[in-house]
């Protein structure tokens, strides 16, 4: 697979678009490209979910086993069959902890793959990714300052519309900042998000510093990124946004699509490329405070589940968006069980979990784009 720093102005292949760092199709992304293959991995991914979401919904301290997990959520839909759970308390544990914790996690997961999709198509770089390059930091500094200066302005969006702002501020920052000449260099965009990085870690420790204990508490769950403490009602705020957030990247996919032939090619067939970028970016920090709003920082998801959608069905984003939108979900899913599992009476951070898989994967992408350019000058 082929990894290409950039992304200029000049048009690509007639058959087939080529974003930077995608390989050329090969057999078996054909396969999955076709209509059987692309309803087969969706499908694969959906059947996983819906195991993840089941299975991890009855791990922890109190263990429900499957069967009687499948039987709760069948009453509650009105269908009898099944059995209930027989400890006292497994139906409280399900649906008051449980059920909203691995929901949240699911939409988490998929609202940060498809940010990462969005903003490796827009910027036309697979390194782009809401964690590496600072903009789940922003939305997290901007959530940080709601608790420390008990902001209530609007009930209980206000943090998630906060978020929303910082994250769109940091989007637009990262696109003014790492384009030149109409492209967006490696080098540049690490280096921007690295700077970015710096100045939310600075501003989320003056925050720190103004608050009190409580609030201190609050921002460090933000930097470490958890599941812990999820509800319904929380749920209900995260949901909206990350679904609608989804929409509108599969709607903006065919045009990202064109977009990564060229901005020239691009413009040629009728696509207003800079109104494009900036539909795409506001829908990346709507993503990105859906997922940070209410479970803190969770870095490399975005970059991860879309690459290895990238390499199993191809750079096309109309299948590259569901894809990674499922993945993501099941991915995070995974990896709160870990957390919840891992060490016993225990809940590790989850931002620490998927730090310790994407941190190595970045790494490996990095060098693989160094030695495919011939090194950075």
């Amino acid at each position: 697979m082929t990894t290409a720093p950039s992304t200029g102005s000049s048009t690509g292949s007639s058959t087939a678009p080529t974003a930077a760092g995608l390989a050329p199709l090969g057999t078996r992304r054909r396969a999955v490209r076709s209509l059987a293959g692309r309803i087969g991995l969706l499908g694969g991914l959906a059947v996983a979910l819906l195991a993840a979401l089941v299975i991890a919904a009855g791990q922890g301290q109190l263990g429900v086993p499957l069967s009687e997990v499948l039987g709760s959520v069948l009453h509650k839909v009105g269908i009898d069959a099944g059995p209930m759970p027989s400890h006292p308390q497994g139906e409280n544990t399900l649906w008051q902890v449980r059920f909203p914790r691995v929901v949240m996690a699911a939409l988490a997961g998929a609202a940060l793959a498809t940010a990462g999709a969005l903003m490796q198509g827009v910027f036309g770089n697979p390194l782009a990714e809401p964690g590496i390059v600072g903009v789940s930091s922003g939305a997290a500094l901007a959530a940080a300052a709601v608790i420390v200066f008990e902001l209530t302005f609007a009930g209980s969006w206000t943090v998630a519309v906060c978020a929303f702002v910082g994250g769109l501020v940091t989007t637009l920052l990262v696109y003014v900042m790492s384009r030149d000449g109409g492209r967006t260099e490696v080098v540049t965009l690490v280096l921007t998000g690295i700077a970015l990085n710096a100045v939310t870690s600075a501003g989320l420790a003056f925050l720190m510093f103004l608050g009190d204990t409580q609030a201190r508490e609050e921002i460090v769950f933000w930097q470490l990124g958890s599941l812990n403490g999820s509800r319904w009602e929380y749920v209900g705020v995260v949901a909206p946004l990350a679904l609608v957030g989804i929409g509108a990247a599969l709607f903006l996919a065919p045009r990202l699509d064109l977009l990564a032939l060229g901005d020239r090619a691009a413009r040629h067939v009728g696509v207003d490329v800079e109104r494009l970028r900036l539909g795409t970016i506001v829908v990346v920090a709507m993503l990105t405070a859906a997922a940070v709003s209410f479970c803190g920082i969770i870095a490399f998801v975005g970059l991860v589940v879309p690459h290895l959608i990238r390499m199993i069905a191809g750079p096309g984003h109309r299948m590259l968006v569901p894809a990674s939108a499922l993945g993501g979900a099941v991915l995070l899913v995974v990896a709160d069980l870990w957390a919840r599992t891992a060490v016993e009476y225990a809940d590790l951070p989850i931002g620490m979990l998927t730090s310790l898989v994407g941190g190595p994967f970045f790494f490996w992408l990095l060098r693989r784009a160094r030695r495919t350019a011939g090194g950075w000058a």
